[in-house]
């Protein structure tokens, strides 16, 4: 199994460097992307996951394939369909590789978050309410993707993990929630 870094690990703090392109589809980098998918796997409520979160100093985040089958219901927010656990994923998950935020809406929006490496919390993050990311996708092809909502939120979560930055460092009214128990 592959160990997700808690908010104490230094290695979470640092910024992350780019991977060098020629090297997208090297053996280490595409190593590193499986172990992500890996961890991400792992986690029944986790819908991404930065390098860093598994002690890669890597721009790179994975979007789990439960969130393009979330997206495809046409549910307005995360609050019609809270249970990530349910969604039986059916969509290959997204790779970004040097993900960069080219435009942001001057429109934002508070959003609940919480963070597979900063677990039971959880916060309100003021964000921006659509961006566009551009990135590289695991086989090197450039990407431009679009994004509001539920991604945009998850584009800017991930891309502060490649930054050292928690999301913790930005919210407000944190609180711990356990999980229920079974």
């Amino acid at each position: 199994m592959v160990e997700i870094l808690q908010k104490d690990n230094s290695l979470l703090r640092q910024k992350s460097k780019e991977v060098p392109i020629l090297e997208i589809d090297s053996p280490k980098i595409q190593k590193v992307i499986e172990n992500m998918k890996t961890a991400l796997d792992s986690q029944a409520d986790g819908v991404a996951i930065a390098a860093p979160q598994i002690g890669e100093l890597w721009r790179i985040f994975v979007v789990s394939g439960k969130v393009a089958t979330f997206l495809k219901m046409k549910k307005e927010n995360i609050s019609d369909y809270l249970d990530f656990t349910k969604i039986i994923k059916k969509e290959p998950d997204a790779v970004y590789i040097n993900p960069k935020i080219v435009k942001r809406s001057k429109e934002t929006e508070e959003m609940e978050e919480g963070c597979l490496s900063v677990r039971w919390l959880y916060g309100q993050v003021c964000r921006a309410k659509k961006v566009v990311v551009e990135a590289y996708d695991e086989n090197g092809k450039k990407v431009k993707s679009g994004a509001s909502g539920l991604l945009a939120q998850i584009f800017q979560h991930e891309i502060d993990h490649l930054d050292g930055v928690l999301f913790i460092d930005k919210a407000t009214g944190v609180e711990e929630i356990e999980p229920e128990k079974e």
